[in-house]
């Protein structure tokens, strides 16, 4: 599954895009330099999310949209199209 496909699925089950998880994120402190465990356990615990689906969001919330170019139709696992991933929902993702 590609990162943005996590990041789908995501949104689908919670209704919150990746952009939303960001903000809530920021404001309980959570950001660059933020261990993953701490942001896996809330977003378990608020939101009944899995490790997969959450360490997709450590990534956006800790390193920003962008991944690395070895993901890039790679034909593996996390292949995406592109190295900047969609933050601000499905729905308005000009690449669906």
């Amino acid at each position: 599954m590609s990162f943005q496909a996590y990041l789908d699925n995501i949104e689908a089950k919670t209704g919150l895009t990746p952009r939303q998880f960001i903000d809530l994120a920021a404001g309980k402190g959570f950001g660059p330099g933020t261990k993953s465990g701490e942001i896996i356990a809330w977003l378990a615990e608020d939101y009944g999310l899995g490790r997969g689906h959450a360490m997709a969001l450590v990534h956006v919330i800790t390193k920003g949209p962008k991944i690395d170019a070895k993901h890039v139709d790679s034909g593996r696992a996390h292949s995406d199209p592109s190295d900047t991933l969609w933050l601000e929902g499905k729905a308005t993702n000009p690449a669906s």
